[in-house]
């Protein structure tokens, strides 16, 4: 028997295919966004009044998290759909990864991301103390509690959703309506730095937003930012829960200082040689117009 085909339509990314937002369209989706937000803080409230403070955020954040962005979602879907009858789409996952190729592309990103993150630590170091309650709240989603709760809001729902929002509607919206793409990147990376709402989050969500959009810029694969993110908040998992680890702040506490330096170094060069092999990517993958989609039937 013939094996059945899936139809395209059914394929999740490609439900917003046609909704390439300009900017004054971003900041439409940026206020669903926070209706979103908002409506998800009022429904950890019932889970927090029966099951107890720890507990009711743990399972509350769970159903919370994916119900922030359920509404930008959808606006984005239906605006797709109306779009998909008369306006040209931009696919929001691709695989330019010639010519190093998707495993080479897949590995680099993932050293790129973890030796960016080591690198950043000394700016958080010239950062204020954090509060105490955004620490623990943060401490909550890492070390205390379930870890497989923690995995699946940190691992799971955080890189799918996130990424979907800023590189996949934000970064390609703004590359697709003709924005210069470095502004593009650093706009999106500011994206991604406000929804983290905390300098101590904001600082290297900004900084791995930029690489991130490089990334996808050049490869136009939203799979392969996902797969970054999800590296850096896993590491970040599994570290804070090693308990030898569980006090220390950063690696400054954990290396000697010339250990430390010599790594740090160590990854800047990395991060060099892993950037300068994406630029061998072609000039055609770069213009931000990538696997253009053509409307369902023309206005002409």
């Amino acid at each position: 028997m013939a094996r059945r085909v899936r139809p395209r339509n059914y394929r999740f990314l490609e439900k917003f295919t046609w909704y390439v937002p300009n900017v004054a369209e971003l900041f439409i989706l940026l206020a669903v966004f926070l209706l979103g937000a908002l409506v998800a803080n009022i429904v950890v409230l019932p889970f927090v009044a029966i099951l107890g403070q720890e507990s009711g955020m743990e399972y509350g954040t769970l159903v919370s998290y994916p119900l922030m962005f359920i509404p930008a979602m959808i606006y984005a879907s239906v605006k797709s759909r109306n779009n998909s009858f008369t306006r040209n789409g931009r696919k929001l996952d691709s695989r330019h990864f010639s010519p190093l190729g998707g495993a080479l592309c897949a590995l680099f990103v993932v050293l790129a991301t973890l030796a960016l993150a080591f690198c950043v630590e000394p700016l958080l170091a010239l950062l204020p103390e954090m509060p105490e309650a955004l620490e623990e709240l943060l401490k909550g989603m890492t070390q205390d509690g379930s870890i497989l709760i923690n995995f699946l809001t940190v691992s799971i729902f955080a890189p799918f959703f996130e990424e979907w929002l800023c590189r996949g509607m934000v970064l390609r919206g703004l590359l697709g309506n003709g924005v210069k793409p470095v502004w593009a990147i650093i706009i999106s990376a500011l994206f991604f730095a406000f929804i983290h709402l905390n300098p101590w989050q904001a600082l290297p969500a900004f900084l791995l937003g930029c690489l991130f959009g490089y990334v996808y810029y050049k490869t136009g694969s939203l799979r392969l930012t996902m797969l970054m993110h999800f590296a850096n908040n896993t590491f970040s998992l599994v570290f804070s829960n090693i308990d030898a680890f569980k006090e220390a702040e950063s690696f400054m506490d954990i290396l000697p200082g010339m250990a430390y330096w010599i790594i740090f170094f160590a990854c800047i060069l990395l991060l060099v040689l892993i950037i300068r092999s994406f630029a061998r990517i072609p000039e055609e993958h770069k213009d931000g117009n990538m696997d253009p989609v053509p409307a369902l039937f023309s206005e002409e």
